[in-house]
């Protein structure tokens, strides 16, 4: 005879909650991100602001400086760099479709490539609604989240306890312990990652231009930015450099070649080393899998927090098994 599968009320009803759990973190994934965000940049920012409260300015008056000083440094940079931006990406647009031309895998498919390119094109004036509405959403998520982040600065030091009276801690200090090393390597990261973008960009912009290549500013840009991506960044960022450097001479495509390797080496072996030297050091064959993960679920922004994520998980973990461990010696 058969056998008779029972399954206890405690099971059903553990099965819905989880299930009634894992609902609820997908229908609220944008707010979760959002304050995921927040969080990621109250790391970066706490350091400054425990100094400056140091030297006895309010907690509060220190936001806001520390805001208003980053937010005229960019400001600024972004007005200066504007004007040639737009002319030299515009030229950049202007060469790509000839490099391509010259590779045998598009030549062979240029018909093909017109074609969905003139129906993206002509698609654009139904879309322009939708871009417009998106847009004004992305700003006003900024706006939260930059506000989200100030109010988590203003309470850091009410955020251990509350979130050990939210965990039920029974070991005092644990989740504070948790919390600070959480906000130390995510800070880390942050900082290491951004110094190391101004680094790789500058880089690339004074090589590119001492080549003569004069769309350098909109390449060394792109440059910076997928630095974040390890190993496959760099690639994928020299390839519009390489080929329109062939398009000028063979001699230039060799030489920016050489230049976007330069670069990576000075990067991998004095770059990183000084500067992400205290940083949470994450396995590259993890990053690389954790951004394609990322990028899959959430797209660009899901490949950019996939790391944050990451060292999360990864500080968690460490502190739970360090934790477990501990409670074996002591058994």
């Amino acid at each position: 005879m058969p056998k008779k599968i029972e399954i206890s009320h405690r099971t059903i009803i553990f099965t819905a909650a989880f299930l009634l759990i894992l609902w609820f973190i997908y229908a609220v994934r944008d707010i979760i991100l959002m304050f995921f965000v927040s969080v990621i940049i109250m790391s970066a920012l706490h350091p400054a602001v425990d100094r400056l409260e140091k030297l006895r300015i309010p907690r509060g008056l220190a936001i806001a400086m520390i805001y208003i000083i980053l937010w005229t440094i960019i400001g600024g940079i972004i007005a200066s760099i504007i004007p040639a931006l737009v002319e030299q990406t515009s030229r950049l647009i202007r060469l790509l479709p000839n490099a391509i031309y010259h590779i045998e895998f598009f030549n062979s498919r240029q018909q093909l490539i017109t074609e969905q390119l003139l129906t993206r094109i002509g698609s654009l004036p139904e879309n322009l609604l939708k871009v417009t509405l998106g847009l004004f959403s992305n700003i006003i998520n900024v706006l939260t989240t930059i506000v989200i982040s100030f109010y988590l600065l203003l309470e850091r030091k009410h955020l251990n306890k509350y979130l050990g009276i939210l965990l039920a801690d029974e070991s005092p200090g644990r989740a504070s312990k948790t919390i600070s090393e959480i906000e130390r390597r995510l800070g880390s990261w942050v900082r290491g990652e951004l110094v190391l973008m101004a680094a790789v960009g500058l880089l690339t912009y004074f090589g590119l231009v001492i080549l003569g290549i004069d769309i350098a500013l909109p390449l060394a840009i792109l440059a910076g930015i997928l630095e974040i991506i390890p190993n496959i960044g760099p690639i994928i960022s020299a390839i519009p450099a390489v080929l329109i450097a062939f398009l000028i001479h063979p001699l230039m495509g060799v030489s920016t070649a050489a230049l976007y390797f330069l670069v990576q080496f000075l990067e991998n072996h004095i770059l990183v080393p000084k500067i992400m030297q205290r940083a949470a050091g994450v396995n590259p064959l993890i990053s690389i899998l954790s951004l394609m993960i990322g990028f899959r679920l959430y797209g660009p922004a899901g490949a950019i927090l996939s790391i944050p994520l990451v060292i999360v998980i990864q500080t968690i973990g460490l502190e739970f098994f360090s934790l477990r461990h501990l409670e074996e010696l002591s058994a």
